[in-house]
């Protein structure tokens, strides 16, 4: 179903958050012959099912700096050489890729899960986003305070039903409040019987402060350390992940450029700088 609202319904939403720019588009998925030259590019015999390649969401401050999430730089993140999961179905499912595909004479070891640990795409050429390891987190409580929201989108990046095995897929959605802006970029994997993986990034961001703050969380879990779990959940991201194991918790400041081109109040910039 997500497929169908996600990949078949184009459109292109721009909104204005203060001197941000946000934009969220969608389209049908690439075309065939896009699939073969971007696989190339990326150097793996093949690419998700649903792979919607001109979808985005990108973030954009007036002064040209930001971030986008998008599909061929999420998997530019997949490590093809690296812990990439041997299990029965994996097999089967090669062989059924190759069918009917134009065949590479070697086929290099990639990772059929395409699990990525992306975090975003950094835009801006003379200005960009600075990133610095933090001990600050989101406040959560201020996510659950009864806000309007003013804008929502979600955006399917990638799609993959790993030949009726389980599914893989990497979506994001942000919503916009009156102050704040809340982004989640999440990658889901589960296998059938085999495992659950589940890596999201939270980016989030006040108007009056000079940074956004990222948090990447990597869980995983295998089915057999499940079982104390109702399988219904397994196939829903936002009830399984308490139940998943934390492998690795990430937080950052993605700090503003120094120099802008906007007449921010420099006692504002100023407060903010010295609450770091």
């Amino acid at each position: 179903m997500a497929m169908m609202i996600h990949g078949f319904q184009s459109s292109h939403q721009d909104f204005s958050f203060g001197p941000w720019k946000l934009t969220a588009a969608k389209t049908h998925i690439i075309k065939s012959d896009n699939v073969e030259k971007l696989a190339d590019e990326l150097h793996v015999p093949s690419l998700p099912e649903m792979m919607f390649g001109d979808n985005v969401l990108r973030i954009q401050h007036v002064s040209g700096f930001g971030i986008e999430f998008n599909a061929a730089d999420a998997l530019k993140y997949v490590n093809n050489y690296q812990g990439v999961l041997k299990v029965a179905c994996a097999e089967e499912w090669q062989e059924s890729r190759m069918e009917g595909e134009h065949s590479k004479e070697i086929i290099k070891p990639y990772d059929w899960t395409y699990t990525t640990d992306y975090k975003g795409t950094l835009l801006g050429e003379a200005l960009k986003l600075k990133v610095v390891p933090t001990r600050d987190h989101t406040e959560m409580e201020k996510l659950k305070a009864r806000e309007q929201i003013k804008f929502f989108e979600e955006v399917l990046l990638f799609e993959d039903e790993l030949h009726d095995h389980g599914v893989s897929s990497l979506s994001v959605k942000i919503r916009v409040m009156h102050s704040s802006f809340f982004l989640l970029l999440r990658y889901f994997l589960r296998i059938d019987g085999v495992l659950i993986r589940m890596n999201d990034t939270r980016l989030y961001h006040e108007a009056d402060k000079n940074y956004m703050l990222r948090e990447h969380t990597s869980r995983e879990s295998k089915i057999a350390n499940l079982m104390h779990v109702p399988p219904a959940l397994f196939t829903e991201p936002n009830e399984i992940s308490q139940y998943l194991s934390v492998k690795e918790a990430v937080c950052e400041k993605l700090e503003f450029p120094e120099k802008m081109d906007l007449n921010l109040g420099a006692t504002q910039e100023n407060t903010c700088m010295k609450s770091k």
